[in-house]
């Protein structure tokens, strides 16, 4: 299982010490340093500032929104990276929810797994560069000649030669419809809430995409990256302070990210066993109650969510994730200490 170094988004300023992270894990051997997008910073730009910094470690997005950029757009970010890094750049993607393709992009959001499949398959062309790129989906035609075209639209092939044909796309996925065209049509699969305890469940998704005609990848082939915060404390005192710490980011996701009639991530609290506490967290999470959901958050589920204990009770977590099938274990640290530390624990 190999290590990625999960940056995030940016909250309301800019991190300060990722400069240092991003070091620190180039430095001791970390696989690969992970961006991410949601209504603010976006996920390409710093990877293109820190990837001019690292020699080794690979650029990973996690995620970029399928809704925020075409298909060809996107490859063109994905095509440029992998150029200037030398061939580095990891492409993950997801559909985000209604709230922010709709609300924020401006795009309607129907279709997600229609959607998705045309998007990869779009890139896939653009990056393969066979031919004109074209498309007869319904949700990104090209040429386009739709409401407002001039039918002038002409099929075409990029301009650059991509460094590579096949730069790996991975695909964030949470429900079974979801995971199993993950299996089917991407390199790898960016789940979230990943957890050893919930591993079981989404391995028949996996098997039923890994069995369909034309998949791309067989299980022994296929990269699961889960993302997870990991924190070595000293003693149960300073654990206890670590998970009080995190309840609020569960809360936010089980109760605050999208719409009562629509939360996919709270739809994962509900597969995982906590669907009583998933529609009282989010009720109180809308009702503008964020103290009181957060004060529900078990800390059972924070202790499954991420790894944190002493050294040794980390060495056997990490064990646990692995035997699930993660291949590369995606973390947040907060500092280049923790990072090579970490990194020589589990080495």
């Amino acid at each position: 299982m190999k290590l990625g170094l999960q940056l995030g988004y940016w909250q309301a300023q800019p991190p300060t010490n990722h400069a240092e992270l991003v070091a620190a894990a180039d430095e001791s051997g970390f696989d690969a340093i992970f961006t991410a997008e949601a209504w603010g910073s976006d996920a390409f730009t710093p990877l293109a500032w820190w990837g001019r910094e690292t020699e080794r470690v690979r650029l990973g997005t996690s995620i970029v929104q399928m809704s925020g950029r075409t298909p060809t757009s996107i490859a063109m970010h994905a095509l440029t990276l992998d150029h200037l890094s030398g061939g580095r750049m990891v492409l993950g993607m997801g559909v985000s929810g209604p709230q922010v393709v709709e609300g924020w992009y401006g795009q309607p959001f129907g279709k997600p797994l229609a959607r998705t499949r045309e998007v990869v398959d779009i890139i896939r062309q653009v990056l393969r560069r066979e031919g004109p790129v074209t498309n007869d989906g319904v949700h990104y035609p090209l040429p386009f000649s739709g409401e407002g075209s001039l039918g002038l639209g002409k099929p075409l092939k990029p301009i650059t030669h991509p460094l590579r044909s096949d730069i790996p796309i991975w695909l964030g996925a949470e429900g079974p419809k979801n995971v199993a065209q993950t299996a089917e049509i991407a390199d790898g699969w960016i789940p979230i809430f990943y957890t050893p305890k919930s591993a079981g469940m989404y391995q028949p998704w996996l098997d039923e995409g890994f069995a369909r005609p034309g998949a791309r990848r067989t299980r022994e082939d296929f990269e699961i990256a889960a993302t997870c915060h990991l924190q070595i404390v000293a003693d149960a005192e300073e654990r206890q302070r670590v998970i009080d710490g995190m309840k609020p980011v569960v809360a936010l996701y089980m109760g605050g990210m999208g719409a009562a009639e629509m939360n996919f991530h709270n739809q994962v609290f509900v597969r995982m066993g906590y669907e009583e506490l998933s529609a009282r967290v989010q009720q109180l999470y809308l009702e503008g109650k964020k103290a009181e959901a957060t004060a529900l958050i078990p800390d059972e589920l924070v202790s499954d969510m991420h790894i944190i204990g002493t050294a040794a009770e980390v060495v056997d977590t990490v064990a646990a994730w692995e035997e699930t099938g993660v291949t590369t274990l995606m973390v947040s640290l907060a500092s280049g200490d923790e990072v090579r530390r970490i990194a020589e624990l589990l080495a």
